[in-house]
């Protein structure tokens, strides 16, 4: 597996555009915006999108979601179903933060703990992780040792807890024991700001007791 990520939008969410090198299938990873700048990027490694796969229903982690499936006629994956209200609520997501009209949206596959998900030869395993949302999801690619975890865990910090639906203990427990068990080898491209790793969290990242 291959993997580009870009900031996207004025939240600078971590954008993941994941690809088979031997297919050239690809897939987005939470696109919240910028659509023109994720094809863009799509055209220059002469990629093929198959999906669209969502770690939770922020409105800066999904925002581009229906505009790239629509262009390229791909399915919508995740993230897990109790986060049904914050997709309900994209349209007042958007217009409380001064956005372009966001709609509401169903994917075409709710994910659960256990799933998988494939691109080309590749495979996705899905984590669930709530605290940060109710539905939250972390992909991992066992393979490469990469773990794709939205707003779980950050470079130094966490995901907040404060949203509708959120819960700081079971974001910990998330963390704890979903995250760790990983591998402290294991990547972590986080929803915002730059890559680390599950050691370098587990070992120094002082918002988790």
């Amino acid at each position: 597996m291959q993997y580009l990520t870009i900031p996207v939008t004025a939240f600078q969410q971590n954008c993941s555009l994941i690809w088979c090198e031997t297919t050239r299938e690809c897939a987005f990873v939470d696109p919240g915006g910028d659509t023109d700048q994720l094809m863009a990027a799509v055209n220059k490694q002469g990629l093929k999108p198959v999906g669209v796969f969502l770690t939770h229903a922020h409105l800066d982690h999904v925002g581009g979601t229906m505009a790239l499936a629509k262009h390229y006629q791909i399915p919508v994956s995740g993230p897990h179903e109790a986060d049904k209200y914050w997709l309900d609520a994209l349209p007042v997501q958007a217009k409380q933060f001064g956005l372009p009209h966001c709609e509401a949206f169903v994917p075409n596959t709710w994910l659960q703990e256990g799933d998988t998900l494939r691109f080309g030869q590749q495979q996705l395993e899905i984590i669930h992780t709530p605290g940060h949302t109710p539905g939250h999801v972390v992909l991992f690619h066992r393979e490469a040792g990469v773990a794709f975890v939205g707003d779980v865990l950050f470079n130094g910090s966490i995901g907040r807890s404060d949203f509708p639906g959120g819960n700081h203990q079971q974001l910990i427990q998330s963390i704890k024991l979903k995250l760790w068990p990983l591998g402290d080898d294991v990547i972590v491209i986080p929803g915002h700001g730059p890559t680390t790793t599950i050691g370098e969290e587990r070992r120094h990242n002082s918002f988790i007791p």
